[in-house]
């Protein structure tokens, strides 16, 4: 019966953790002032221990600055005591003879994690403002650093997120929890996320391995992989100790934590350095490739403090090094705040500062361009060959977008330049995408890939978001045979220099496509931001189509504020361009107010900077309309993959024909080892979406939105409450349109870009407002979790001109809209089929049967979610074709079905299903004469004759049940088999049961 509870998650986690050499104790064994937290004791007992030396006076001076922070808000507070907690406190005192003695003392041994307490304590109750009782604490040396809140599986009405709501409510409540707090962890059973107790839900997330090397998947064993991948002692010590930190954003304090593949991908990083660095290796610590928007800069972050704190490294010099001005700024500014991290960071702004700092012996950090290492023009001519400037070991130069457009070993290349400047030191390169295999440069210079997070994996974890491709090419004025010659352009050729890319440029730019590009943008993005607020980046061929497509996008009607960002020089550009030029610190200043969501700037328009390095999580829509190729294109689009609030994925829009280079670049990034999302068909959506409107509207009796828009508002009303009414009629009828409404919910959030949906959108939303006070009846707001199904992602409405091409049809395909980060982007761009998206939705339609039929009939249903899962691990392993796996997912599907007619069949309601399953697998046990349903309905009304509010948590109203089921099966049942079909019985009744009266 305990399976049911929400204990039940807790004590499994108390189990893993006991597995890890953890020590379980119950609250109300610890004796302890109900008020305080630390348990002092413990950590005075540690202290002793690994202090001996210390007199007891400066002993109790110690603890109390271990354990008291000064500040009046707790998230200052919970800094400070992390501060003291990773970098330890320096104590000074003095003998009786006046010597005076120092120490820098750690509540915690790092190095030795044995000789730590580890304290799992569940159930605590502490009073604060008001009187909370914790679901589990772990205490290190007495210190209670992490905090588990669980919820349970098997409540329909609760989930991840009301764990989460409750750390706000011990935040307000009990606030003392949290100066000590360094890791919070939410789980409801299926779901396990980890996060800072200050952060919103969207930034807790998953751990998904166990060693860094494999990835578990498996949503039902998140908890036990979060458990035994994070929780490991020396593990958790290591995380504590180099992988937390918190960021000043003017006062406002940010607390952040790396996620597993920042963990793993940093741990191997470490381990290549001591294995690597000169003289003991080569100097090659090798390359991290993790996918835009995956954190890269707080990757390099959080390496850049664990290297300068390792003693084999000697107070290293650690060399930032990015090849442009922008990103050199961007990243400088997140170190900045890194500050508790890495430590004090320098900049180089010109050559000789940067020849400067490398020149001095001291460690830190210093930030710098590649093309500072250039050679410089002296008196007597240019240098010949770049000075040595250090010649040190314990040298590291860690480079931002390891690629071979920074590098070259030909004379006075910069790779080599580098080897002249600093001959013994070690390279680390970290990239967003992946090295092609062509680059033997970026080898020399950097070693092989030492670990990999690809698109695939990050958007499943949800540290990105996917995103979607929409073809909608406005035809290019030019010679047909310059298609050809586009195709051999290198992707980073000078726009200047070559005659192609100007003539596409210039019929880029033609005065009547930009009109009908700038009409076209802005009706899409008016449609985008229906529903989904959000900003966007518009990119074009160079700084003059810039300026044109601006200028054609404010005059006209209802446009949004535009900026232009683009460099400037003042000698050489129109005195027309002047309002787009900016000063360093106006530039910094609109950067700052496109990052602010509800900041009226909306749309910005680029050439290339703000391509790469530029993070503004609310951006989800870019414009293309500049030819962009390889990792350059991968860059440009992850700019509206970062994750911001309920934004559900981004949208590239293509004006001018990049399709086949976004072939390409998938095909190099797949052959790289990277994965991606399976591709969406938007026609297989339609279709589908069409036919289940029509369905639902059927359900209904009938939707006539055009006599409804001339009701009166009385005549509305009565209308709505009679449809309400009515579907209200039985539980069958409810669920049944409850579930078919959810299926057009899911198609009309993937297909809203589409025009073929256009027309049935307005039905939808009154579908949607019927199914709203619906759940507002059968499921009160208030305690219950309240669910929000509104479409989050109606993408466009725009009027499409006859002369706007679809792209898809030029490849002979039918309307596609495709995930673009995908390994099967390739065959999709050259044949036809929907597997993909049936495949999806048959997923996504088999899952919320699943969610509403779970508890009715917990143990079956459990074994369909086993084989759902099974059959799409076997298809995305390529173990299993499209079709094979279409017809498993149906037999699944059919089991529904199946069940919904023996229900009929048998006779009985859809909730003593279940118990007929369980009467009938005990047949051979039963002397029952008549049909085994008679029994059945005389069971389930004997358990609902005896539920009670609560009933669950109160054992005599759960004895009341079960006393009246025996009285049922008594002389029916064996009395050696009685008591086990009871427990059976009692489970049915708590999953299906639990929160009686709100049952139905």
């Amino acid at each position: 019966m305990s399976d049911f509870l929400e204990h039940t998650v807790q004590h499994a986690a108390i189990e893993w953790l006991q597995e890890l050499g953890y020590t379980h104790q119950t609250g109300n064994s610890l004796t302890r002032d109900l008020k305080k937290v630390v348990l002092e004791e413990e950590l005075r007992k540690f202290m002793k221990i690994t202090y001996p030396e210390l007199p007891e006076t400066v002993l109790t001076e110690a603890l109390a600055a271990l354990v008291q922070q000064p500040s009046m808000d707790v998230d200052y507070r919970n800094r400070d005591f992390h501060c003291k907690l990773t970098q330890g406190i320096s104590i000074a005192w003095k003998d009786a003879h006046g010597k005076e003695f120092a120490k820098h003392i750690y509540p915690i041994n790092y190095a030795e994690p044995e000789k730590n307490s580890f304290v799992c304590v569940d159930e605590l109750t502490i009073v604060g403002k008001n009187t909370r009782r914790t679901d589990l604490l772990i205490y290190i040396n007495g210190l209670p650093l992490v905090l588990f809140e669980f919820k349970n599986m098997f409540d329909a009405t609760v989930g991840i997120d009301n764990a989460h709501g409750q750390i706000g409510h011990y935040l307000l409540d009990i606030p003392q929890l949290f100066d000590y707090n360094a890791l919070t962890i939410v789980s409801d059973g299926m779901e396990a996320l980890h996060g800072m107790y200050g952060a919103d839900l969207e930034w807790f997330a998953p751990w998904k391995s166990l060693d860094g090397t494999e990835t578990e998947q498996a949503r039902e064993l998140q908890l036990e992989t979060l458990i035994k991948g994070l929780f490991p002692k020396e593990t958790l010590l290591n995380y504590l100790q180099h992988f937390i930190f918190h960021e000043d954003h003017n006062g406002k304090l940010i607390k952040k934590g790396a996620k597993y593949h920042q963990y793993w991908g940093i741990d191997t990083a470490v381990k290549s350095a001591l294995s690597n660095i000169k003289p003991h290796g080569d100097g090659r610590i090798g390359v991290i490739w993790h996918t835009q928007g995956s954190g890269k800069s707080i990757s390099m972050a959080i390496l850049t403090g664990i290297l300068r704190q390792l003693p084999e490294m000697r107070n290293p010099t650690i060399v930032i090094q990015v090849d442009r001005n922008d990103l050199d700024l961007q990243l400088y500014e997140n170190f900045v705040l890194a500050k508790d991290l890495v430590g004090d960071v320098q900049h180089a702004d010109t050559t000789d500062e940067l020849r400067a700092l490398l020149s001095s012996d001291g460690g830190g950090v210093i930030f710098t361009t590649i093309e500072k290492f250039r050679l410089k023009d002296l008196e007597e001519g240019k240098e010949k060959l770049h000075p040595v400037l250090s010649e040190r070991y314990n040298l590291i130069v860690m480079a931002d977008e390891a690629h071979r457009t920074q590098y070259g070993f030909k004379d006075g290349g910069f790779a080599q330049n580098i080897r002249r400047a600093l001959p013994n030191a070690s390279f680390i390169g970290f990239t967003g995408t992946p090295v092609d295999s062509k680059d033997a440069d970026t080898g020399l210079v950097f070693g092989k890939t030492i670990h990999t997070y690809d698109i695939k994996q990050a958007v499943e974890d949800g540290a990105t978001v996917p995103i979607y491709y929409e073809p909608r090419m406005v035809p290019l004025n030019i010679k047909a045979e310059f298609a050809q010659e586009l195709e051999e352009v290198e992707e980073e050729a000078e726009e200047a220099t070559n005659a192609v890319w100007a003539a596409i440029e210039d019929a880029a730019g033609a005065t009547d496509r930009v009109r009908r590009v700038a009409e076209d943008i802005l009706t899409h993005f008016h449609a985008r931001t229906q529903t989904l607020e959000g900003k966007a980046m518009i990119v074009c061929m160079s700084r003059r189509n810039c300026v044109k497509l601006y200028d054609a996008l404010t005059a006209l009607p209802d446009c949004p504020e535009v900026a232009v960002i683009m460099t400037s020089n003042v000698g050489k550009d129109p005195k027309s361009w002047n309002p787009h030029v900016r000063t360093k610190d106006s530039m910094e200043a609109i950067k700052k107010r496109f990052k602010k969501a509800d900041d009226p700037l909306k749309i910005v328009i680029v050439r290339d900077m703000w391509l790469t390095g530029f993070d503004a999580p609310c951006a989800h829509t870019l414009y293309v309309d500049k030819v962009m190729k390889g990792h350059s294109l991968m860059q440009a689009i992850a700019r509206v993959n970062r994750v911001f609030k309920d934004k559900p994925n981004g949208v590239v829009v293509d004006y001018i024909g990049i399709s086949g280079f976004l072939a390409e670049a998938t095909k190099k990034y797949t052959a790289g080892g990277g994965e991606g999302k399976p591709t969406l068909d938007m026609a297989a959506a339609v279709s589908l979406c069409l036919e289940q409107y029509e369905k639902v509207k059927n359900q209904i009796g009938g939707l006539d939105v055009e006599s409804l828009s001339n009701m009166t508002s009385a005549q509305k009303l009565s209308w709505s409450n009679q449809l309400v009414n009515s579907l209200l009629a039985s539980d069958e009828v409810t669920d049944s349109f409850l579930h078919e409404e959810r299926k057009l919910t899911e198609l009309i959030a993937m297909t809203s870009s589409d025009e073929r949906i256009w027309d049935i959108q307005e039905g939808v939303g009154i579908i949607q407002k019927i199914r709203e006070a619906i759940r507002k009846i059968k499921i009160p707001p208030g305690p219950q979790r309240e669910k929000n199904d509104k479409i989050k992602d109606l993408i466009s409405k725009s009027l499409e001109s006859q002369k706007i091409v679809d792209l898809a049809a030029m490849y002979d395909l039918d309307k596609i809209d495709i995930a673009i980060i995908d390994d099967r982007f390739q065959a999709m761009v050259k044949e036809k089929g929907s597997e993909n998206i049936k495949i999806e939705l048959l997923r996504r339609i088999i899952n919320d049967e699943l969610k509403v039929r779970m508890n009715k009939n917990f143990k079956r249903n459990r074994k369909l979610k086993d084989e759902l899962d099974r059959v799409l691990s076997d298809y995305h392993k390529n173990s299993l074709d499209s079709m094979a796996a279409i017809k498993h997912m149906l037999d699944i599907a059919n089991e529904f079905r199946n069940d919904d007619k023996r229900t009929k069949q048998l006779g009985l309601t859809e909730d003593e299903l279940a118990f007929y399953d369980l009467l009938s697998s005990n047949e051979k046990i039963l002397n029952q004469a008549g049909p085994i349903q008679d029994l059945v309905h005389k069971v389930v009304a004997s358990v609902k004759k005896n539920l009670q509010l609560d009933w669950t948590k109160k054992e005599e109203a759960k004895a009341a049940i079960r006393l009246a089921v025996k009285k049922e099966l008594k002389g029916k049942v064996p009395f050696s088999e009685l008591d086990e079909l009871l427990k059976e019985v009692i489970l049915y009744a708590e999953g299906q049961y639990k929160d009686w009266p709100m049952v139905g």
